[in-house]
């Protein structure tokens, strides 16, 4: 498989689990993979309900803490969908939302650089 590829199937298995987990998937996905590290970034995957109370500053917390616990949740999960498609450990996941761009961002670090993983297919 191409580094290309495999972007493209992990953007594929995060839209699949944002959507069994949290309810919706994105409208857009693009994930990038540097060494050990594999950035991916969605727009579009607020509800209409979010987007309502994102209107405030009250609302942007209780959007960004309801989003942080359910991603904490089901971390699990998340690592999984990873792991099906490279088969490299995860050491650690991140996750931020941004409520006035409309986007997420989700970090995870693995246990491997991926471009020498996929050389040595």
């Amino acid at each position: 498989m191409t580094k290309g590829q495999v972007e493209s199937k992990i953007s594929e298995a995060i839209s699949k689990f944002e959507v069994e987990q949290m309810g919706r998937g994105p409208e857009k996905i693009r994930t990038i993979i540097f060494q050990d590290l594999i950035i991916v970034r969605l727009k579009g995957f607020l509800s209409t309900s979010e987007k309502n109370l994102a209107q405030t500053k009250e609302g942007v917390d209780l959007i960004k803490k309801v989003r942080t616990a359910l991603f904490e949740s089901s971390r699990e999960e998340l690592e999984l969908a990873v792991k099906s498609v490279l088969n490299v450990d995860v050491i650690s996941t991140y996750s931020d939302v941004s409520t006035k761009k409309k986007e997420k961002i989700i970090g995870i670090v693995v246990d491997q650089d991926i471009d020498n993983y996929l050389a040595n297919l």
